[in-house]
């Protein structure tokens, strides 16, 4: 009798030792030599530094429709869940864990991935006739890998397994584990600078995502609204390191995340579109106006400085600047300086005048010419009224253009050489800090002389023989029509060298007028004699 009880005393204490060896639990642990225990219980574990993601105070609840309390599938269905996946188990039918990569097989391999279901096959260890399934919480290599997990009727675990003496798991199911990645990396185009766009290629990406967001930060801080691939920094992210992450999206995959850094945002420089232009005539007294300057983009703000012969103006800062006697002989320039916050300041520069001239001395009223163009008479040039009042006259005559000699009076007597030429006189005003004016004034005609004529007749018995001689200052010999007219009779002829020999028949006798008519050239003035002659009695 004792050593029938003795022998069931050491059966059952067999039986224990199996069940012990077959669910590991805070007394009994697996005693395989692949894997590792790292902790036990959730509050051994959380001491050790190892979470439950919250399931302690969840383990109330069922997922997936699990059992819940201490239950390997309640377990990981609550982890998928927490990472993303909505509670409504995927697939119809046994919710055992032996039939999860049976119903899952479509997405159950041999590659461990973090996130990844570690499956179990009924009765592989540390598996019962149920199956089992941990949670991959860190691949080390595809030969190792850290699993949180869960026990019907066991405890909490923390577990290191090697692929090497069992253990390891039957497959790896990959609800939402599996990341988009990129086949082809993204890249940023463009200079990290304020105003200078930025533009993200996303990449491509496999398998091919349903979406791709790009979010842009500055210095780890998400930028409100910068969700596009084109981004222009701002002002307020200079000096910031900007980070556009691109992530690529797929129902059942992890999203496929890249980051991609710039250098500090540069402050921003303006690009010119337009350069100003200095508009007025550069002389004392008018005013120059300075045309606007244009960048991309407007300036905040923009300041102009005037210069004379480089030199800045004091207080010249105005988009107008009137040039004053001090501004004679220098070239006036002007520079417009554009500035806004964040931005490189840019300077723009309008092209220097010819050198400023003195006011003019002007003419109020007309000059004139006094007198007749012919030899020997005087002309004088009258000059008008002029502002400033006491402008100075100097004269300078000219004939045909060319300057006479001596000729620098107000006053000309008309000389033999000019005969037939133009005549014109120039006037030049001066004033001390006015700019000499030089008007030229002409004469209406050419110079034409006056003709001498000497009349000498010669009475004969009914006709008189009239000999002429016709001279004149500056023409010499001159020629040209001439009539010779005594009482009703009146003879026409030509003078040739200054000569004409006309004689006028059937004269009655008597005292009689006789009228000498010279017709003049286009240099000689007409003429006329006026006397009187006595006819005696022809012989019959």
């Amino acid at each position: 009798m004792v050593r029938r009880v003795l022998g069931t005393a050491k059966l059952l204490i067999g039986v224990v030792v199996l069940l012990l060896l077959a669910m590991p639990s805070t007394a009994g642990r697996i005693t395989l030599t692949s894997s590792t225990y790292l902790c036990s219980g959730y509050q051994g574990c959380a001491a050790a530094g190892y979470g439950n993601a919250g399931y302690r105070q969840a383990s109330g609840t069922m997922y997936w429709k699990m059992y819940a309390g201490h239950n390997c599938t309640n377990y990981v269905a609550y982890r998928l869940i927490q990472s993303g996946m909505p509670n409504v188990r995927p697939w119809q039918g046994d919710g055992n864990a032996s039939n999860w990569g049976v119903a899952m097989a479509g997405i159950t391999d041999q590659t461990p991935a973090v996130g990844s279901v570690a499956w179990y096959k009924p009765h592989v260890t540390p598996a019962g006739s149920a199956g089992h399934v941990a949670y991959v919480e860190q691949v080390v290599s595809d030969t190792e890998i850290i699993v949180s997990e869960d026990y019907w009727g066991g405890d909490f675990y923390w577990r290191r397994i090697t692929k090497t003496g069992g253990g390891w798991p039957s497959g790896f199911i990959h609800f939402n584990d599996r990341v988009v990645a990129p086949t082809t990396a993204p890249t940023i185009a463009g200079s990290a600078a304020v105003g200078s766009q930025l533009e993200v290629a996303t990449g491509a990406w496999s398998p091919s995502p349903t979406s791709v967001t790009v979010q842009w930060l500055a210095d780890g801080a998400a930028i409100p609204g910068a969700t596009a691939p084109a981004y222009v920094p701002t002002p307020d992210v200079k000096g910031k390191t900007l980070t556009a992450q691109v992530t690529a999206q797929l129902d059942g995959y992890a999203p496929g995340k890249a980051s991609l850094a710039t250098a500090p945002v540069a402050p921003g420089t303006f690009q010119q579109t337009q350069q100003p232009t200095i508009q007025g005539e550069p002389q004392v007294g008018s005013t120059l106006t300075l045309t606007p300057s244009a960048w991309a983009p407007q300036p905040a703000k923009a300041t102009t400085q005037w210069y004379a012969d480089g030199e800045p103006l004091d207080g010249a800062t105005g988009g107008t600047l009137t040039l004053t006697r001090d501004h004679i002989g220098k070239q006036i320039s002007a520079r417009v300086t554009a500035s806004s916050k964040a931005y490189l300041k840019s300077r723009s520069n309008a092209p220097a005048t010819t050198a400023v001239l003195a006011k003019p001395v002007t003419f109020t009223t007309p000059s004139k010419i006094r007198g007749k163009a012919q030899v020997g008479s005087r002309l004088v040039a009258k000059v008008g009224q002029t502002r400033p009042k006491d402008a100075t006259a100097t004269y300078q005559w000219l004939s045909n253009g060319k300057r006479i000699p001596k000729a620098t009076n107000p006053t000309y007597t008309v000389r033999k050489g000019d005969l037939g030429h133009s005549l014109t006189v120039e006037v030049t005003l001066e004033r001390r800090h006015f700019r000499a004016t030089t008007e030229t004034l002409g004469v209406a005609s050419v110079v034409t002389t006056v003709p001498e004529l000497r009349v000498r007749p010669e009475v004969k018995r009914g006709r008189v023989i009239v000999d002429v001689r016709v001279k004149a200052l500056g023409a010499r010999k001159p020629a040209g029509a001439i009539t010779v007219s005594i009482g009703n009779r009146t003879v026409e002829g030509q003078v040739v060298d200054g000569k004409a020999h006309l004689v006028v028949r059937d004269l009655r006798p008597g005292k009689r007028p006789m009228v000498v008519r010279y017709a003049g050239t286009d240099v000689v003035q007409p003429g006329i004699s006026r006397s009187t002659v006595t006819v005696t009695k022809s012989k019959r």
